[in-house]
């Protein structure tokens, strides 16, 4: 006899605008109580002091959750510089302090520009990367180091968005303010300490805020605050924004009720005339593949019902099932 799912089905995206000073997962948990939501999961951590857009998903949204784990990220970050801890942000304790050189805009800015581009980055100890099952931060509060693999990642754009070295500055201490348009993976913290060791001062994050998860932004986001407000559920899932904008870049196929009955029964349906050539170049334009099978968005009667790909024969082959 199968077990009765607890909490109600709820269906859609949450952009949450993540508080300072707890995980994203205790984050999850909340929005997944307020909404009493049977199923939720988000879509790439924020570590515990940075703020800013956490897409959530609920319920049919969660089978779309890993589109949204490749998409690009924007991030504004303020870094501290002469001063090194062991996390590489605010929260760590002090390892080392150096003296900062006066800083010039003008080298910054060139020097900024050496670290646009794909390139290799290790990856922190402080990160919830796994091995054996265990984050590496339980390692790391324990004084293990633990072998990592550098990964490729890229930063698209670098920008200076503010700098101060005088020493009687407000903060206390010099810093760069910087915004980073950059790929999956990417460890804002290493980054900061990279440029810190570039400049031959160190440095750390002091405060760090996701602006955008492609293609979710923060004026879309919505806090705990504003969500717990809300009066009754109903309220609640006006909130959510609809499961088929985690891929609105893929191309749309409109199908009929015999497809329809295809598609659900596993079984691919004929995809062939103009549309195919149109959603074919239209797909390539908006996410340049060049090999490989290709997504598509299938609907009925306008409700997203699976996902598909296109196989060489020209036919549509469900790949996900959707509110079926």
């Amino acid at each position: 006899m199968a077990r009765r799912k607890k909490g109600r089905p709820v269906n859609g995206i949450l952009v949450l605008d993540k508080p300072s000073g707890i995980t994203s997962n205790a984050a999850l948990q909340k929005v997944k109580r307020l909404f009493d939501a049977q199923k939720a999961g988000h879509t790439g951590s924020l570590d515990p002091l940075a703020t800013g857009v956490l897409p959530i998903c609920l319920g049919e949204a969660t089978k779309l959750s890993h589109y949204l784990l490749d998409a690009h990220k924007r991030y504004r970050a303020k870094c501290f510089l002469g001063t090194m801890t062991t996390t590489g942000d605010s929260e760590g304790e002090i390892l080392e302090q150096r003296p900062v050189a006066e800083l010039d805009e003008a080298r910054l800015l060139d020097l900024l520009e050496t670290f646009k581009g794909t390139q290799q980055q290790m990856p922190p100890m402080y990160s919830a990367l796994k091995h054996n099952g265990r984050p590496l931060y339980e390692y790391a509060r324990n004084g293990i180091e633990i072998e990592r693999k550098s990964r490729e990642i890229t930063i698209v754009e670098l920008n200076l968005l503010n700098f101060e070295w005088s020493p009687d500055n407000p903060d206390g201490s010099p810093f760069i303010e910087i915004e980073v348009l950059c790929s999956k993976g990417t460890y804002i913290r290493s980054l900061c300490e990279d440029i810190g060791r570039a400049l031959g001062c160190g440095a750390h994050i002091a405060e760090l805020r996701r602006l955008e998860a492609e293609p979710f932004t923060l004026s879309q986001a919505v806090s705990l605050e504003q969500l717990a407000q809300q009066e009754d559920f109903a309220q609640r899932e006006n909130l959510l924004l609809p499961v088929d904008l985690a891929i609105a870049g893929f191309p749309a196929v409109h199908l009929s009720s015999e497809e329809k009955g295809c598609i659900e029964h596993g079984h691919e349906v004929e995809f062939k005339g103009d549309s195919e050539h149109k959603a074919i170049s239209e797909h390539k334009a908006l996410n340049n593949h060049k090999t490989g099978n290709m997504d598509f968005r299938l609907y009925f009667n306008n409700t997203l019902i699976a996902l598909a790909v296109l196989d060489q024969n020209g036919k549509l082959k469900p790949k996900r099932l959707l509110f079926l």
